[in-house]
């Protein structure tokens, strides 16, 4: 699935702020401030002396931003001196006004650039005719490249950034039981502007990540042509399947029916092609030939055909993202990597503390106790695709094939979805007219790629649910991938509409409404009317949360020991990039895996479609599936609706904070490892 907020990269790479620590890799480049270190000494002591010492830390730290900023196309030394004096507001009243503007202009600003966005790129990433050159060359302009450049310019970057502090990651940790929602919404206006990148290098990041998101979404794979080595096709003839998501969900869903092991096998040969570029071009998104993908040989009226190899074309659109990300690294002094800008800006948990979590759940003893009693459920050894084993998933033992016939039936159209929304809502606890002000302001669309869910940035603006129907309907994997991203809806839509300051919009970062999101799958078979029964279903819910986790995580770790290699290796090839990332994968398999799962040098962790169309995105999946689980306990034996409303209304605090505030403690594997220890004791 993919459950994504689209171009997160972006927002990182135009206003981050966190934490002072900087990790060991930094740019070759920096840039050089034009005011001197004396003249914004100077200019503090003025200021200081007239307005008074109560203002001092918000003098220091305001000037010195604006003199980070400050270059010589801005004007001269003594023009900064001046506009520091004339434009440093102390009074609280004034103070108050000044934001109060400010964050009405900016919300009526990134409101109607994402519009445009949203609109320009609709015939990239909804279903419609073949995708035109001239259909990428608007797709990929952005409208607001020379927004930021143009704030600088009219002086409005320099006054928000005087007079409105940033504050590291530990201080607003620690200022965090004394802060105001108002000391909250002035400490996220200081976030606004802590860097100055030029509009040339916004602009090719937005031309490389929208060529990286259109490249995975046009990558399908006809498996009515997949053959085995007698030439039988296995799969529906008419199954079109994106990769990964629907490879990995096709696999999942053959832990039962016919041929079952022999599907899985087949789709993990598939996938393994994908990853060492060994895939035949002639059979992406195309066709015309079938493919037997165990042996490596494509067909043509029952005679073998030659073919091209993927040209490490993967390997390209990563290492593209990586240029394009490194390319911003100069202009960003307090986070001069992506890798920082991702963690300690975007998810603010820095890096290390992630990695550190991840390694300690999936080296813990707890997964070979789950491994073993998946193998005892399976009745046969594990192989490395169980690491997507879906058997946990209670569904009280109804066939796929009978749930896909209950969606299909009752969503044909995206359309038909859409009128349901409302519906689901109430079911899940929403009053009636709630529930229908939430859902008008979400749009169900017809996507090309496996779905996605697309806030709005400003108030009663529409949130997009871009979702795959098919023209018999939404089968039962759609319809579970819609909940999912129904779920991300409804918190964009909650925390933009129902959070008292704009600044503060939001959630702390993408794993958190990525929980939300797991909040409402979970329940996808309660919404359709058939209410899970089985007594054992919160032990079952507890495994698979787990299980996902340790899956995950993998993932994650390779996406940043892959990170961790580009900037180590900045002139490297594609074909070294690929190398790499193989070598990635096959670490963190032989270490955590291996013993686990079987098979020894296994690439399948560097599978993931997020690794090439959304960089640095993939560890938001695990840190949600923790977060999920810790609410989930939360919300246990409550209404759900007045919950969530509790707990997402907080908005944009940061992590651990918000948190607390939840379900009263930080984020922790804990209650996660507690909870599939005690169900392998009820279930054993």
């Amino acid at each position: 699935m993919r459950n994504i907020i689209i171009f997160m990269a972006m927002a990182l790479a135009i206003a981050i702020t966190g934490c002072n620590k900087k990790p060991a890799s930094v740019s070759e480049e920096t840039v050089k401030n034009f005011i001197d270190q004396t003249t914004v000494e100077n200019v503090i002591k003025s200021l200081a002396d007239s307005l008074g010492g109560e203002h001092q830390f918000r003098i220091e730290r305001g000037v010195q931003q604006a003199a980070n900023l400050w270059r010589e196309s801005d004007g001269t030394v003594s023009d900064f001196e001046k506009f520091c004096k004339q434009n440093f507001i102390a009074g609280e009243q004034e103070l108050e006004k000044l934001y109060v503007r400010l964050e009405r202009n900016f919300e009526i600003l990134n409101g109607y650039f994402h519009k445009m966005d949203v609109m320009l790129k609709e015939p990239l990433q909804l279903e419609g005719p073949e995708i035109e050159p001239v259909d990428m060359m608007f797709g990929s302009y952005n409208a607001s490249a020379h927004l930021t450049d143009d704030f600088f310019s009219n002086k409005i970057a320099f006054i928000t950034a005087l007079n409105f502090p940033f504050y590291s990651l530990k201080e607003k940790t620690e200022n965090s039981a004394s802060w105001s929602r108002r000391d909250w919404a002035y400490a996220r206006m200081g976030d606004r502007f802590t860097s100055r990148v030029p509009a040339e290098i916004i602009q090719n990041a937005s031309e490389i990540l929208t060529a990286a998101d259109t490249y995975i979404s046009d990558y399908n794979i006809y498996m009515g042509k997949l053959v085995n080595e007698k030439g039988e096709a296995l799969f529906p003839a008419d199954m079109k399947l994106i990769t990964h998501w629907g490879l990995r969900d096709e696999l999942k869903s053959n832990y039962a029916g016919e041929n079952g092991l022999v599907k899985q096998q087949m789709i993990y040969s598939v996938m393994k092609r994908i990853i060492d570029q060994s895939i035949p071009q002639e059979v992406i998104n195309k066709g015309d030939y079938t493919w037997n993908p165990v042996e490596n040989k494509i067909f043509k009226d029952g005679a073998e055909a030659t073919f091209t190899s993927e040209p490490d074309k993967r390997y390209e659109v990563l290492l593209n993202n990586f240029h394009a990300m490194k390319a911003i690294d100069a202009y960003n002094p307090n986070f001069p990597t992506y890798i920082s800008r991702a963690f300690e800006g975007g998810m603010e948990i820095p890096q290390e503390d992630v990695e550190r979590l991840f390694t300690e759940f999936v080296s813990s003893p707890g997964v070979k106790e789950v491994a073993a009693f998946i193998s005892e459920r399976l009745g046969r050894p594990l192989q490395p695709f169980d690491i997507w084993y879906n058997g946990f998933k209670s569904r009280g033992g109804i066939p796929e094939e009978q749930l896909t016939a209950i969606t299909s039936k009752k969503y044909p159209t995206p359309a038909a979805f859409q009128a349901d929304l409302s519906n689901i809502l109430v079911k899940l606890g929403w009053e009636k007219e709630k529930a229908q002000q939430i859902t008008s302001l979400i749009s169900v669309d017809p996507s090309r790629g496996a779905g996605h869910a697309w806030g709005a940035e400003m108030r009663n603006d529409i949130a997009r649910l871009r979702t795959r129907i098919g023209a018999n309907g939404m089968d039962y994997k759609g319809y579970n991938i819609a909940v999912h991203e129904f779920g991300h809806n409804v918190e964009q839509t909650v925390t933009m509409n129902d959070v008292d300051y704009y600044m503060l919009q939001g959630v702390p970062n993408t794993a958190f409404t990525e929980a939300v999101a797991f909040l409402f799958q979970k329940r996808d078979l309660e919404l359709l009317g058939m209410p899970n029964a089985d007594p054992n279903k919160e032990h079952l819910m507890a495994l698979d949360n787990f299980w996902s986790s340790y899956e995950i995580m993998g993932v994650s770790l390779v996406d940043m020991k892959v990170w961790k290699w580009m900037y180590e290796n900045p002139g490297a090839t594609p074909a070294q990039l690929k190398e790499a990332v193989i070598a990635a994968a096959k670490e963190v398999w032989n270490k955590y895996y291996a013993e686990v799962l079987g098979g020894n040098d296994e690439p399948i962790l560097a599978i993931y479609s997020h690794m090439i169309d959304n960089p640095l995105y993939l560890s938001n999946y695990p840190m949600g599936h923790l977060i999920e689980f810790q609410i989930e306990q939360q919300v246990k034996g409550k209404p759900l609706a007045a919950e969530f409303d509790r707990m997402y209304t907080q908005g944009r605090l940061v992590p651990q904070v918000w948190m607390k505030g939840a379900v009263g403690s930080e984020i922790s594997i804990q209650p996660t490892m507690n909870a599939a220890a005690e169900a392998l004791r009820a279930l054993k």
